[in-house]
């Protein structure tokens, strides 16, 4: 029982565990001396630290059991010959195995030194006492297992050096003819009771070792395949998801362009009875309503295009269509439509543009939508405010840029509101809808276009104080047969109310 309890306490110190509830207090200062002979390297890695740890432990332990048997032999009728004081610093000399190691930083070299010293020390013990019945024979198989364990990327190596210690031990034998005869019989047979008590020891501890390596490694490896078992699962999600939102968009790309049709001609027919009835004196109630079914349908198709936008986009049906444009009826066409929406709230809107910003190749449908979607935004939360609209071109990084800014003195956004207003179906706030209405669809379908264009769009807001966005867009200027258009000189600001 003692001897189980002493090898329980080498392996809870080598394994991390502890044989009773004051363990870890008690195994502290042995933790401490043990890892500082580690490289710090080796510490990193539960399976290295396990292996280390048994490494400098039995390296400190096993000496102590070697000495049990060197300590037998000095009492012996041998005495202490020449050969015992050999034995004994050779026992002695396996201290030094834990310092070489701090000092190598790894455990090649520490661990052929010592399994050669190991064969020599069982070699030359066997020559000396006993020979082929010596209690140091065993520590010869021991060698080699260690060997094997410890280098099996370098066996060849191991055998090598234990080749060549062998053939030494061979050819004294032959020189000699005979074994020293130092040990009685009765000597002999108890110092191999010592040594197969020590060996046995050695051996156990190494052997639990390698056990709680072979049962670390299949808890790896059942986890490894735990773990591919979820990421199937998750892949077989992912697929199923990227299917499901295919069909979505699929789905809303064809629903979108059936209610296109009719809104249409309801638009077109309310715009017909407009002209019909505008003339007659009695018709304002009519024209009225015919201004209100106008005004939803404007509405509703602008819904309606942009989750057609949207579902194009995200199914990569949606592409660039670029065009030689002339920048500034672009935006006066812009200014025209966004005009009602910002008077609706008694706002004002100040242009500053200059006169000519020249033609250039673009993608007009998706810059008028994007400046459209910024002006009406501006005018949605802004009341009897002023809606600022900034045009010009610039240089910047060596290329040519477009740049659209509209800055309003409205509601603001918070730090939050401005992380989430680029998201899909994605509000400012979150009494947005209620209070204000929209989809969220607007600002989300503007950066898409302008990431299509290889533009940018920044935004700067504060609560209370108003927003201010920012579209730049790369200037391709347009080029034709018939026309020379050069990029204006800096021209003045000239501020307009619209």
């Amino acid at each position: 029982m003692r001897v189980k309890r002493v090898i329980r306490g080498f392996l809870s110190i080598a394994l991390y565990r502890w044989p009773d509830p004051q363990g870890p207090q008690m195994h502290k200062p042995i933790y401490r001396i043990i890892d500082w002979f580690i490289p710090a390297a080796m510490l990193e890695s539960d399976s290295d630290r396990l292996m280390a740890r048994t490494f400098v432990m039995l390296h400190l332990a096993g000496p102590l059991m070697g000495h049990s048997v060197t300590f037998f032999l000095a009492r012996t009728a041998a005495g202490a010959t020449w050969q015992f004081w050999v034995t004994e610093g050779m026992v002695a000399g396996f201290f030094g195995i834990p310092f070489l190691l701090r000092a190598c930083g790894s455990m090649r070299l520490p661990a052929m030194t010592s399994v050669q010293m190991l064969v020599g020390l069982s070699l030359f013990g066997s020559f000396s006492f006993g020979g082929i019945s010596s209690p140091l024979l065993p520590w010869f198989l021991i060698a080699m297992v260690l060997g094997f364990f410890y280098l099996s990327e370098s066996i060849k190596l191991v055998l090598t050096g234990i080749a060549l210690q062998l053939g030494i031990f061979i050819a004294t034998r032959i020189f000699y003819g005979q074994f020293p005869t130092l040990l009685s019989a009765s000597d002999l047979q108890m110092a191999n009771t010592f040594s197969i008590l020590a060996a046995l020891t050695y051996m156990t501890i190494l052997a639990l070792f390698y056990e709680t390596v072979m049962r670390i490694s299949l808890s790896l490896e059942q986890e490894t395949i735990d773990q591919r078992g979820k990421l199937e699962l998750v892949r077989e999600a992912m697929e199923a998801a990227e299917l499901a939102s295919k069909r979505k968009s699929i789905f809303l790309a064809k629903m979108s362009h059936e209610l296109r049709t009719p809104l249409n001609a309801v638009i077109g027919y309310a715009e017909m009875l407009r002209e019909t009835f505008q003339d007659q004196a009695d018709a304002s109630r009519k024209m009225q309503d015919l201004d209100r079914i106008h005004a939803a349908g404007r509405h509703l198709l602008a819904l309606v295009n942009n989750v057609l936008d949207l579902s194009s986009i995200e199914a990569n049906r949606l592409e660039l269509s670029t065009e030689p444009v002339n920048v500034t009826s672009l935006v006066n066409e812009v200014i025209a439509t966004a005009s009602p929406l910002v008077t609706k709230r008694d706002n004002r809107m100040i242009v500053n543009m200059p006169e000519e910003l020249g033609t250039i190749e673009l993608d007009a449908l998706k810059v008028r939508q994007s400046l459209l979607n910024l002006l009406s935004n501006a005018a949605k939360f802004t009341t009897k405010g002023t809606i600022m609209l900034t045009v010009l071109r610039r240089t910047s990084g060596g290329r040519d840029w477009l740049m659209l800014e509209v800055t309003d003195n409205g509601i603001g956004m918070s730090e939050e509101g401005l992380r989430r207003i680029f998201q899909d179906f994605s509000q400012a706030e979150n009494d947005t809808v209620s209070k204000f209405g929209g989809t969220g669809l607007g600002l989300a379908l503007t950066k898409r276009f302008c990431q299509m264009m290889a533009g940018t769009i920044d935004v700067r807001s504060e609560r209370g104080v108003g927003t201010s966005f920012t579209i730049q867009i790369p200037i391709v200027a347009a080029r034709s047969a018939d026309t020379d258009i050069t990029p204006p000189a800096e021209p003045g600001m000239a501020g307009k109310a619209a």
